[in-house]
C-alpha cells in the first residue's frame, strides 16, 4: 500500500493509476492523514468482504419447534451443573 500526499497525487496521477492497474493500492493523505484509498475497479477492501447482517438469510434454518417451550426433561438437562 503506497501513501502519497495530495499534491504528489495530482502531479503524478497517470503514473499512480498505472500502479493501481497493476494491483497497488494507493492511499492519498492530507498532511499525512489518510483521506482516500484508490484501488483497481472491482477489487474490495477487507472490510467490504466482511459478511453483512442478513447475508445467510436463505442459508440458515431452524426446526419449526426450535422455539417451543422445553419439556421438563430438557429443562432439567439444561439446568444441570457442568462436570
Amino acid at each position: 500500500m503506497k501513501r502519497v500526499n495530495i499534491a504528489d497525487a495530482k502531479a503524478h496521477l497517470s503514473e499512480y493509476l498505472r500502479e493501481v492497474k497493476r494491483g497497488e493500492t494507493l492511499v492519498i493523505c492530507e498532511r499525512n492523514v489518510p483521506v482516500a484509498e484508490v484501488r483497481a475497479y472491482g477489487t474490495s477492501s477487507e472490510e467490504d468482504r466482511t459478511p453483512k447482517f442478513g447475508t445467510l438469510r436463505d442459508e440458515a434454518w431452524a426446526k419449526d419447534d426450535a422455539f417451543a417451550p422445553m419439556t421438563e426433561d430438557e429443562l432439567r438437562e439444561w439446568e444441570r451443573p457442568l462436570k
